[in-house]
């Protein structure tokens, strides 16, 4: 059975494993528990889990083949114990080749980067969602340029690995403005995420919306640059044609923020 694509909002910095002191105490606490839950939602354990984390860019697209990636605490000014975080989930290089195929038999030039490790955008939520590190982790970068349209043909080009088993997850946010988390734009961020939750779940109208997703209200205060929306891109263009919903939805940090299912 095919695996669905998902986009999972994946938090503040290392949020889901400290005492939160920047707003409610369980600011958090809904998200974590919906990440909690992701593989058990699922219509059978992935082989194998695709990320494409709002926190890698690169000129072309990256592959992660190192078979142990180590950690990569790219977060500043959180507490000393959130820097022992380990989460060692085995890489893939047979994915990361696989993935390097796909992509390149649709026109990309691809790069495979045998060093690189988790960063937060893939240990935070997984240590929820896989807290055994048991399945393998492969990270795609995003393309440096951010093009909707050059990262929903790299979807379109991955959707294969689902019937492989492979789970093709994009970690971002859907509202990143690090100046716009204040009750000045809860509703500026609720007119976005309603539009955004419509225009994913048409799959004959999903690819244009995204295309010109900073047509969408308030759409630049939503994401003044889209690096945390990028991933979503590719989670859509994974399950081209296919319905898209709102598999979660929360206020946190005054604004709203969402994670979708498409397939």
């Amino acid at each position: 059975m095919a695996q669905p694509t998902l986009f999972i909002p994946h938090g503040a910095g290392p949020c889901f494993f400290m005492d939160w002191t920047r707003g409610p105490t369980d600011t958090w606490d809904r998200t974590a528990a919906w990440l909690k839950g992701l593989v058990a939602g699922l219509p059978e354990r992935p082989k194998a889990i695709l990320v494409v984390s709002g926190h890698w860019e690169e000129p072309v697209f990256t592959v992660g083949s190192s078979p142990k990636p180590p950690m990569i605490f790219d977060y500043y000014g959180f507490p000393e114990e959130t820097y022992r975080l380990r989460f060692d989930a085995p890489g893939s290089p047979a994915l990361a080749a696989r993935v390097r195929e796909l992509l390149g038999a649709a026109g990309f030039p691809t790069v495979e980067d045998a060093t690189r490790g988790y960063d937060h955008g893939v240990f935070v939520p997984l240590l929820l969602s896989t807290p055994e590190a048991d399945i393998p982790v492969v990270q795609l970068s995003l393309r440096a340029d951010l093009d909707p349209q050059a990262h929903l043909a790299a979807g379109r080009a991955l959707k294969p690995l689902r019937d492989e088993g492979v789970l093709i997850v994009g970690s971002g946010m859907s509202w990143h403005n690090m100046r716009g988390f204040s009750p000045a734009f809860t509703a500026k961020s609720q007119a976005f995420d309603s539009w955004l939750g419509d225009a994913i779940a048409d799959p004959a109208r999903r690819e244009e919306a995204i295309r010109h997703w900073d047509q969408g209200p308030y759409a630049r205060e939503a994401h003044p640059r889209e690096e945390h929306l990028a991933p979503l891109f590719v989670a859509a263009g994974a399950a081209q044609g296919e319905p898209g919903r709102v598999a979660f939805r929360d206020v946190a940090m005054d604004v709203a923020i969402s994670g979708y299912e498409f397939g």
